[in-house]
């Protein structure tokens, strides 16, 4: 089937995390030393993480269009 008038949008990037080097430190640590409550060895790996997440400000979700509106105007186009 061909469409002339169906556009496809690239896929957007990735989003940075800025506490990803900190999760990535605590994981690794769990690994490392089986310490899962980060009471031992990664209490500091797991307190770097907590601050980091306290300071980054959440971000804003956008409203992605509902499938049903994609294909209500698919239909348009068909018809």
């Amino acid at each position: 089937m061909h469409i002339k008038q169906l556009k496809v949008r690239p896929t957007k990037n990735a989003v940075k995390n800025p506490c990803h080097p900190a999760l990535v430190a605590m994981l690794g640590c769990w690994a490392a030393h089986g310490d899962v409550m980060s009471s031992g060895k990664c209490a500091t790996a797991a307190e770097d993480l907590y601050q980091c997440m306290r300071t980054v400000p959440a971000g804003r979700r956008i409203p992605k269009p509902s499938i049903n509106y994609q294909l209500a105007k698919l239909q348009k186009v068909l018809k």
